[in-house]
């Protein structure tokens, strides 16, 4: 199951992250996110209501339930192994974190899912990757530019990396021609004053326009 989930990144290249939306509104996401053609969906954990984390993983669970290996869906903001173990209960197919704690990378491993660790420099890099890292999220990819991206990617180009911060329809394009295997997109996709104003469908075209500058490249 992790080589599938693996080849699906590889794929699909776009991860939705869904970020500070209430659970009852996740699956009206994930139903507009798959409509405009997102086969990637990551849920984060609320460090500050850690009271949030079991709606968090219901969500989780409920939205892999109803699309199952058509849409998969894993965790984001995971620091602690015990929170990648909650995930995987959950039915999390990978997991996401902010940095590169090799002992949330190893439990991820150990419990079959895909681990994406958040790093910036070459040496969290590399790290990330000799602990066990699947991918490593670039982050924040915005702020550092694609220019950086080409840089890191001179010296160790067999590390996968994720561009994640700032990305959108008018920049992912860049960020993969620069080497990266594919991108994250939170705020700029999954926007919180579309799905207030229940403006799902705003969510589907951007969707859509994400995915047709990804497939540009």
């Amino acid at each position: 199951m992790r080589e599938q989930t693996i080849r699906m990144i590889e794929q699909e290249r776009i991860i939705a992250i869904v970020r500070g939306i209430k659970t009852d509104a996740c699956m009206k996401v994930a139903d507009a996110l798959y409509e405009g053609g997102i086969r990637l969906m990551e849920i984060t954990f609320n460090q500050k209501d850690p009271s949030s984390f079991a709606l968090t993983a219901q969500a989780i669970s409920a939205i892999g339930a109803k699309y199952k290996d058509t849409m998969l869906v894993g965790a984001g903001t995971v620091t602690t192994p015990e929170l990648a173990e909650q995930a995987a209960q959950a039915g999390a197919r990978f997991i996401i974190s902010p940095d590169a704690n090799p002992e949330v990378i190893r439990r991820t491993r150990e419990l079959n899912m895909v681990s994406m660790p958040g790093a910036m420099t070459p040496t969290e890099i590399l790290s990330a990757h000799h602990a066990g890292a699947d991918f490593v999220k670039l982050f924040p990819v915005g702020s550092l530019g694609a220019a950086y991206v080409k840089a890191v990617r001179a010296p160790i180009s067999h590390v996968k990396l994720m561009a994640v911060g700032g990305i959108n329809e008018d920049n992912v394009a860049e960020f993969l021609r620069a080497g990266t295997c594919g991108a994250g997109v939170g705020g700029n996709l999954a926007n919180k004053a579309w799905i207030e104003a229940g403006e799902f469908h705003k969510i589907t075209q951007t969707a859509r326009a994400l995915l047709a500058a990804a497939r540009s490249v």
